[in-house]
C-alpha cells in the first residue's frame, strides 16, 4: 500500500483537498475554507482539519502524506468490517439456536428416546456460527482492501471518500446493532452523531444516508412509531449541536446564504435535473454492470447466487438480510444520478460482499457447481497474473527501473507458489486469492506507477510550477484575473513550494510582481513572458509574465 505511494503527482480532486488544507495552515483560519484566497464552499471543513492535523504532526504536506491518510482510513474501515461482521453475523439467533429439549415419554419408550438424544447441549452452529462468522468477516475485510477499484485506484488517492464511506458504514452498523438490542436511545444518538461527522466531511449525502437507513430499519421492523419519539428528537439535537455549531462560528466571519446554496447544488447537480431524461435512462440501464466491473474479482462470486432457492437462503440470516436491504435502499439515489463515480459507493461494498461470501460458503459446503466454477475462474486468473508480472522484463518503458529482473521474477515466483496453495488449500482459497491480489498490487507499484510519471500531464504541471517558483525567487506571484480558472493542481504546487497563498488579482501591476496569465484570454502584450507553466486542463499553457525584467 505504501510502495511508491507519493511518486505520481496529484490527480484532480486530490489537489483541492490538499490546497484547501494548506491554505488553512498558512492563514491560520480553521473556520473558513479558502482556495486561491477566496471562499471555498463545495465541501465542509472536517477532512481539511484531518489533513491539517497530519501536516502539523509530520511536518510534511506532500503527495505521500495526503495519500497516507487514505490508506489509514482504509485499514481502519477494514478493521471495522471484521469487527462488526464477526460479532453481528455470529449473533443471529437463526444460526446459533439451542436445540429444543426432547419430549417427555413414559416407560421403555421414554428410556429409549432419552438414550438417542444428543448429550451436547452447547449452541448448535450450522451455516453461520463460529467458524463461518470469522471467515465471512475476514473475507469481507480483505475483499474491501483488494477489490479492483480500491486496490488499483482509490487506495492511492488523497480523497475524502474512504473516510466518509467508513463513517457511513458505521452508521449502518450502529442502527442495526442497537436496534436489535432494543437500545433505541443509543441508536438515535449514535446515528445522528455519525451523520453529523459525515455531513462535516461531505455535506448532504450523509443526511440522505441517515434518513433512508432509519426508514429502512424501522419499516422493516414495523416500529415506525419510534421515528416520532422523544429519543429521535434528542438524536436530532446532537446533529444540530455539531453541524449548527460549526455554521454558527462560520456566520461570525461570513454570510451563510451562499454556502448553503452551494451545499444543495453539490447534491442536485448529478441528477436528471442537470443531465436530462435521456442520459438518466441510459445510466439506469448500465449502472449495475459498471459497478459490478469496478469491484472485480470478488463480484464474480455472484455466480453463487444462481440458485432456485437463493432468497430463502439469504433470509435465513437476519444480518445478511439487513445488509442487502440497506444496500438496496441506500444505493437508489446513486443509481438514479448520472454523474456517479465508483468511489461514491465504497460504503456499500462490504454490505454486498458479506452476502456474496455467505452464499459462497453455503454453496461450497453443499458442493455446488457455482462455487466450483468461481474457483476455477480464479485459479485461471492467478495463472495469468504469473505471466503478466513477467512482461516488464521486455517492456521498453520499464527499462530504467532499478532491479527490474528481481522486481519482476520475485512476484512471479510468489504468485506461482500461491497458485499451488490455491489448488491444495481447498478451504482457504479466498484467503489465498487476497494474497495474490496484494502481490499483484506490489508489482503494480514497481512498474506501473514509475512509468505513469512519463505520460501524466500532472508531472509536467509539478515540474513547470516548481521551475517557475525557482525563477521568481522571493518576488510575489499572482493569478491574473481568471487565467487559472479552476485548476487547483497548479495552485497547490505553487503554494506548497512558496509557503504563500497564490491569490487572484485584477490589477495590471502590483509593485515588483509576476503574474500567471492565460495568453488566449487576456492581452499578454502588456507583460513580458519569462516562463511557461502547464495546467492540467487539456495540458495547456499559462505564461509566467511580468512588466519588469527577471531578478538576477
Amino acid at each position: 500500500m505504501l510502495t511508491n505511494l507519493g511518486l505520481v503527482a496529484f490527480y484532480g480532486d486530490e489537489a483541492i483537498r490538499a490546497l484547501v488544507a494548506l491554505e488553512m495552515q498558512i492563514s491560520g483560519n480553521l473556520v473558513t475554507p479558502t482556495m486561491f484566497g477566496e471562499l471555498y464552499y463545495n465541501k465542509p471543513p472536517l477532512y481539511n482539519w484531518i489533513l491539517l492535523a497530519v501536516f502539523e504532526l509530520t511536518g510534511r504536506n506532500d503527495e505521500f502524506i495526503c495519500r497516507l491518510v487514505t490508506v489509514f482510513f482504509l485499514l481502519v474501515y477494514a478493521g471495522s468490517v471484521f469487527y462488526f461482521f464477526r460479532k453481528l453475523y455470529n449473533a443471529d439467533p437463526a444460526v446459533t439456536s439451542f436445540p429444543q429439549p426432547p419430549p417427555v415419554r413414559e416407560g421403555a419408550a421414554a428410556h429409549e428416546s432419552h438414550e438417542k438424544e444428543p448429550t451436547n447441549l452447547l449452541p448448535r452452529r450450522e451455516s453461520g456460527g463460529g467458524k463461518h462468522s470469522a471467515l465471512i468477516a475476514l473475507y469481507s475485510a480483505l475483499a474491501l482492501i483488494t477489490c479492483g477499484r480500491i486496490l488499483f485506484w482509490d487506495s492511492m488517492l488523497g480523497l475524502i471518500d474512504m473516510c466518509f464511506s467508513w463513517v457511513m458504514f458505521l452508521l449502518f452498523m450502529v442502527i442495526y446493532t442497537n436496534g436489535e438490542k432494543q437500545a433505541f436511545g443509543k441508536l438515535f444518538a449514535w446515528a445522528y452523531f455519525l451523520a453529523a461527522i459525515g455531513y462535516l466531511l461531505k455535506g448532504l449525502p450523509a443526511v440522505a444516508f441517515l434518513g433512508i437507513t432509519l426508514l429502512t430499519y424501522f419499516i422493516w421492523q414495523k416500529k415506525t412509531r419510534l421515528l416520532f419519539s422523544r429519543m429521535h428528537v434528542a438524536g436530532g439535537l446532537i446533529f444540530i449541536f455539531f453541524v449548527g455549531g460549526y455554521y454558527f462560528l462560520y456566520a461570525q466571519e461570513n454570510s451563510l446564504s451562499e454556502i448553503l446554496e452551494t451545499v444543495f447544488h453539490e447534491s442536485a447537480k448529478r441528477t436528471f435535473v442537470e443531465y436530462g431524461i435521456g442520459k438518466t435512462l441510459l445510466h439506469l440501464a448500465t449502472f449495475p454492470f459498471e459497478m459490478w466491473y469496478h469491484f472485480l474479482p470478488w463480484t464474480l462470486l455472484f455466480i453463487c447466487f444462481l440458485q432456485k432457492n437463493i432468497l430463502e437462503k439469504i433470509t435465513e440470516n437476519k444480518f445478511i438480510t439487513w445488509n442487502l436491504l440497506v444496500f438496496t435502499t441506500t444505493i437508489l439515489p446513486y443509481w438514479s444520478s448520472v454523474e456517479v463515480y465508483p468511489r461514491y459507493l465504497l460504503m456499500h461494498v462490504p454490505l454486498i460482499f458479506s452476502a456474496l461470501f455467505y452464499i459462497y460458503l453455503k454453496n461450497k459446503k453443499e458442493n455446488g457447481w457455482q462455487a466450483k466454477t468461481v474457483e476455477i475462474i480464479f485459479l485461471c486468473a492467478i495463472c495469468l497474473t504469473i505471466v503478466l508480472v513477467l512482461i516488464p522484463i521486455k517492456w521498453e518503458a520499464a527499462k530504467s527501473i532499478s532491479f527490474l529482473v528481481l522486481k519482476s521474477t520475485g512476484p512471479a515466483i510468489t504468485l506461482a507458489f500461491l497458485a499451488y496453495l490455491f489448488w491444495k488449500w481447498k478451504h482457504q482459497r479466498m484467503l489465498v486469492l487476497a494474497l495474490v491480489l496484494l502481490t499483484v498490487r506490489l508489482a503494480f507499484d514497481f512498474f506501473i506507477l514509475p512509468t505513469r510519471i512519463n505520460v501524466e500531464c500532472s508531472t509536467e504541471v509539478r515540474r513547470t510550477t516548481q521551475e517557475a517558483v525557482d525563477f521568481a525567487g522571493e518576488t510575489p506571484v499572482y493569478i491574473y484575473k481568471g487565467s487559472l480558472g479552476f485548476q487547483p493542481l497548479t495552485g497547490y504546487y505553487f503554494t506548497r513550494k512558496t509557503g504563500k497563498i497564490l491569490e487572484i488579482t485584477g490589477q495590471d501591476e502590483i509593485g515588483d510582481s509576476y503574474y500567471l496569465v492565460h495568453p488566449g484570454n487576456y492581452n499578454a502584450r502588456i507583460f513580458k513572458k519569462h516562463k511557461t507553466v502547464k495546467i492540467n486542463w487539456k495540458c495547456s499553457d499559462l505564461w509566467l509574465m511580468g512588466k519588469r525584467s527577471a531578478p538576477k
